[in-house]
């Protein structure tokens, strides 16, 4: 992962260029799509291990819940160690319930992008195999189109040095993990992999989007 230095400047202009309501960069279709809504509404991501997703996004004003599982494969109701073996093809995922009038799509899309590593194939740092492949599971043609138009734009930017892999699929089914895997963090925080891996993303998350945690 990039140090969140001088590319989390790039990036941020970037989003700002993507979303200004009067650039000329802007496709007119994305800015039908940038509207208030008054409901809540899910997006389902994959970034690796579920337990680091699920930590990060709750702390987020306007995000109502957090459930990590598993969405992607092709088994009915499966376990964990059934997708940890690879052979059910499902991801980790976290699905995620937010007030678009607080945080909107765009900005889940900007802190998943920026903690994670988008760019290794089924791997994030030590954790290997395609349950841990980067992936959005679009919800609707909204999501569809603003997820691709942003890596396209993320990838032209050079942001990260190899291209993103990040498949944007569409939404089929999630399973929710068994209960030992919800709350993960809050509940195990003096765990070794907690300090060791999750704890530092935390802090980083936290400098980065201060403006975005609920008080």
């Amino acid at each position: 992962m990039h140090k969140m230095t001088g590319t989390y400047l790039i990036f941020m202009a970037l989003l700002q260029l993507s979303c200004a309501p009067n650039s000329h960069e802007l496709k007119p279709k994305l800015q039908d799509i940038m509207t208030t809504h008054s409901k809540l509404d899910t997006a389902t991501f994959g970034a690796g291990c579920f337990w680091c997703v699920e930590a990060v996004f709750q702390q987020l004003r306007g995000v109502q819940t957090v459930e990590s599982g598993y969405s992607g494969g092709h088994t009915q109701n499966p376990t964990y160690k059934e997708v940890c073996t690879g052979m059910t093809g499902h991801a980790e995922v976290c699905q995620i319930t937010y007030d678009p009038s607080v945080i909107s799509f765009t900005e889940l899309l900007e802190v998943f992008w920026k903690t994670h590593d988008p760019t290794t194939l089924n791997r994030q740092g030590g954790d290997v195999g395609t349950q841990y492949r980067s992936a959005i599971f679009f919800h609707s043609k909204d999501q569809q189109l603003l997820a691709e138009e942003m890596k396209e734009k993320l990838d032209a930017a050079k942001i990260w040095n190899d291209p993103l892999v990040t498949e944007i699929v569409p939404f089929v089914e999630f399973y929710k993990a068994e209960a030992y895997h919800q709350e993960y963090y809050s509940q195990n925080a003096s765990q070794p992999y907690c300090s060791l891996v999750i704890t530092p993303k935390l802090e980083k998350f936290r400098k980065v989007f201060a403006d975005k945690l609920k008080e």
